[in-house]
C-alpha cells in the first residue's frame, strides 16, 4: 500500500502565494495550486474547504513574509537610512530579474488583490490583511527615513509619512510596469530616480 503523502500546510501556502502573486486569483486555477503544491485536490480542500478559504491563508502568509523580508532590510541597524532604501530598491527589482530569467514578471499578491475590489468586497479579511499590510510597511519606510535624517545620510524635506508614500507607490509601479516587459534595469533606474527627492 503507498503511503499518504505529506501534507505541510505551510509550502502549500507558499506555493499557493507564489501562483497567486504572478497570475492573480481569477487566472490561478485549482489545478495549478495542486500541481505546484504537489497535492491532490482532495487534499488541498480538506484543509482549506475552497480557493476563496485558501486565497485568504495565502494572502495572510504572503504578506506577513514579504514584511518581515522588507523589515530585515529596513532595521538593519548597520546600514545608513538611504543605504537601507537603496538596497530594498535593489532586492525588489533583482526578483523582477530573476523572474524575467523564467519567463515572466515576479507579480505582487498585494498590488493584484488591490486592483480586483470584487475579492475585497467579498470578504472583509481580505481588506483588513491589506490595510494591516499597508500601516505597518508604510511604519517601517517613515522609521528609515526618520533614521536617514538623524544619520545624516537623508536631509530634511516633505514629512516622513509622505516619503513613506512614494517609496510604497515606487514598489508598486516596479511591479506593475515590470508585468508591461520593461526591463530590470530602467526598472532599477527609474525607481532610484524616484528615490532621488528624499537623499538629495
Amino acid at each position: 500500500m503507498a503511503r499518504p503523502r505529506t501534507f505541510d500546510e505551510g509550502v502549500v501556502l507558499e506555493a499557493a502565494a507564489a501562483q497567486f502573486r504572478v497570475h492573480g486569483y481569477a487566472d490561478t486555477s485549482t489545478e495549478q495550486l495542486c500541481e505546484a503544491a504537489d497535492v491532490r485536490r482532495s487534499s488541498l480542500y480538506n484543509a482549506f474547504t475552497s480557493k476563496d478559504e485558501l486565497f485568504v491563508r495565502a494572502l495572510e502568509h504572503y504578506a506577513s513574509a514579504m514584511r518581515a523580508r522588507q523589515a530585515s532590510i529596513l532595521t538593519d541597524a548597520s546600514l545608513s537610512g538611504a543605504e537601507r532604501l537603496r538596497k530594498l530598491i535593489d532586492v525588489i527589482v533583482d526578483e523582477e530579474r530573476i523572474a524575467r530569467a523564467e519567463g515572466h514578471a515576479a507579480g505582487c499578491m498585494g498590488v493584484h488583490t488591490l486592483m480586483n475590489p470584487d475579492l475585497r468586497a467579498r470578504d472583509a479579511r481580505i481588506a483588513r490583511i491589506l490595510e494591516r499590510d499597508l500601516q505597518e510597511r508604510l511604519g517601517l519606510l517613515e522609521d528609515t527615513i526618520r533614521a536617514g535624517r538623524m544619520d545624516g545620510s537623508m536631509p530634511d524635506g516633505p514629512a516622513a509619512s509622505e516619503g513613506a508614500l512614494l517609496i510604497n507607490t515606487l514598489i508598486a509601479g516596479i511591479r506593475v510596469t515590470a508585468q508591461t516587459g520593461v526591463a530590470p534595469e530602467t526598472l532599477h533606474r527609474i525607481a532610484l530616480d524616484g528615490l532621488r527627492s528624499l537623499l538629495t
